[in-house]
Order: C-alpha cells, then structure tokens, then sequence
C-alpha cells in the first residue's frame, strides 16, 4: 500500500514510534523486494557521500534512493570510538521520506533502528538463500549494538540448535551470550559454526581460513566503508561469494580491500544477493561450497524500511504532523 501526501504535513518518528511500527518479519520482506527490484534496474540509488572526520576517527554519510512511489536519503554517523568518549552510541541517524511526485517531505524519523534491522534482514534473507538446508550451528562474532538485529534475522531463516558467540571484549560477549542464551566463546570456536555473522569495525582481517568448517555460510557485516576487512583474503579466493550491489562492494566492502590490492578480481565474485533471490543466479552449488555474503548496506534498504513505517505510521496515528514549510 503506497499512502498519498497530499494536504499531509510532515510526520515526526521517534526511535520508540518506530520500534512500535515494524518488525523483523516485516522488514525482510520489505528489503528482499527492494533488493529484487534493485536487480532488475528498477530502482535509483546514487553512490554514498562519505564525509571523513580522520581526527575524530569517525564519518557521516548520506545515501540517497528511489524505490517504487518513494524516495528518501538516510544521514548517519559512524564513530567507533563513541561510547567510550562521550557516552553515546557508535552509529545514530536520521531518514527524511519523500514522495517523487511533487517532493512532499512525507516523513522525518530515527533512522538508527531502522538500519540495523535492514541489516540483519539482508543477513537473514542470505542465510535462507545460501546456508545449507542442514545448517543447525550459528557464530555470531562482534557482541555490538548490530549483534542482535543478525541473530534474530537468522533465526527467522534457520532454527539453530546451539548458538555460540565471540568478541575481542570478552566481558561484552559473555552479556550478550547471557541475553540471548548463548555460549560465549573463542573467534576460533564461534567460526567453526554452519552459519557465521562477523559484525565488527575490524581493519585487520580476523577470520582465518582453517577455523571455519566445510560447506560453512558466512554473513560479512562489518566492512560497511573503505579499508575495512574481516576475513582471510583465503576465504574470499576459495569461497563463492556474493555481494549487496557489486559497484558499491569495490569501495565499502569486504572484497575492497583484497580488489584494490589485486589479490582478487571482480570476476572472482559469483553476483548479487537482489539477483539470487529473483531467481536471476545461481546461490550455492553443492554442500561443500563456503559461501559468503559481502553486505555494504544500501540505501535502498533503507528506503524501503522507512516508507513501510511511515504508511504504518499513517494507517494507526503513531506519529506527530507539522508543517514544515509553514
């Protein structure tokens, strides 16, 4: 259902309202269409504007996309170092909703939920696609803000039966262990799983080659910008992988940096997550395959995730209107 704008004013979404208004279910439904769609040339999506703050060791970002009857771009920060700092989250961002029509600003809203939940969306929607049929074990590495929105997203495509996570910071993996039922564990150990979800800033690569079992699914989360690396160069050579959006991936992903040094070509990667789930390529071949997916987030997730809110958000009356323009 696309809800028209006209006479609306802008409504006003808080994190909590939109929290209220989507769910994990609803969002992988909403992100696979948006990235069919995206495979089949039916969207707009302009490249991400970094804006690098190397002495604050942090950056913003805008990313601008057209989906269907709507259009939007998300700006949101990434600072690592946050917590620590100033006691505020890594990642906070706010998403401006438009419609293409007339460019009515239709919505203004917390972006930072919606981010992380189209993002565990994207690994869960891989994890069905591209896991084994049998894949009953689930690593989770990197216990952060993003750890949760993975699990609950491959839960949605799998039903594990032991879930072990790990973290450089022991003491975080051990709590988020204890909040999910899990096992906290060692980087060694949580990468042996059938089903593996690296999500950290990490620029060194921290997944080697021989922990990880035969026929194993990997979801890279964390190379999101330029420099970024999780996995073994190995991994990637031998593994069949698939990317967000192949432009994108060259720059942000966790191919980038094994392709800027020519340690692997763009013709080593088997297509698109958009173009596997249109049925348009071929996933994973046979049981012994390590497969891995390279998400670099895309702005046309995001779209999608805030235009379901938003028509949410009207259809029950969550939300404040005014009128910007007055």
């Amino acid at each position: 259902m696309v809800v028209g704008s006209a006479g609306q004013g802008t409504r006003l979404l808080t994190k909590s309202q939109v929290a209220q208004l989507i769910d994990m279910p609803a969002v992988m439904e909403a992100v696979e269409a948006a990235l069919v769609a995206h495979a089949r040339g039916e969207t707009q999506m302009p490249p991400k504007v970094y804006l690098e703050f190397t002495n604050h060791m942090g950056d913003l970002r805008a990313m601008p996309a057209l989906v269907g009857e709507r259009a939007g771009v998300k700006w949101i920060n990434s600072h690592p170092n946050n917590p620590l700092r100033f006691h505020l989250p890594t990642v906070r961002g706010v998403y401006l909703l438009s419609d293409p029509a007339n460019g009515d600003l239709l919505a203004m809203m917390d972006a930072t939920l919606i981010t992380a939940l189209r993002t565990g969306a994207s690994a869960g929607l891989a994890t069905r696609v591209l896991a084994r049929g049998d894949a009953r074990t689930v690593g989770i590495i990197g216990c952060g803000a993003q750890a949760p929105y993975l699990l609950s997203a491959v839960l949605a495509a799998r039903a594990p039966t032991r879930i072990l996570v790990a973290d450089r910071d022991e003491e975080k993996a051990q709590v988020f262990a204890t909040s999910v039922g899990a096992q906290a564990v060692s980087l060694e150990a949580a990468a042996a799983c059938d089903i593996v979800c690296t999500a950290t800033p990490s620029r060194e690569p921290l997944v080697r080659r021989e922990w990880l079992q035969p026929g194993a699914h990997i979801n890279a989360m964390g190379a999101d910008a330029h420099g970024k690396q999780e996995l073994q160069t190995e991994i990637l050579r031998e593994a069949l992988v698939i990317v967000d959006d192949l432009v994108q991936a060259q720059g942000s992903g966790e191919v980038n940096v094994p392709l800027a040094r020519e340690e692997l070509a763009l013709s080593d990667l088997a297509g698109t997550l958009g173009a596997v789930l249109a049925g348009d390529a071929a996933g994973r071949l046979n049981e012994e395959d390590l497969t891995v997916f390279d998400s670099t987030g895309l702005a046309i997730q995001d779209v999608a995730v805030a235009a379901l809110a938003y028509e949410r958000a009207v259809a029950q009356g969550v939300g404040t209107e005014l009128d910007f323009f007055a």
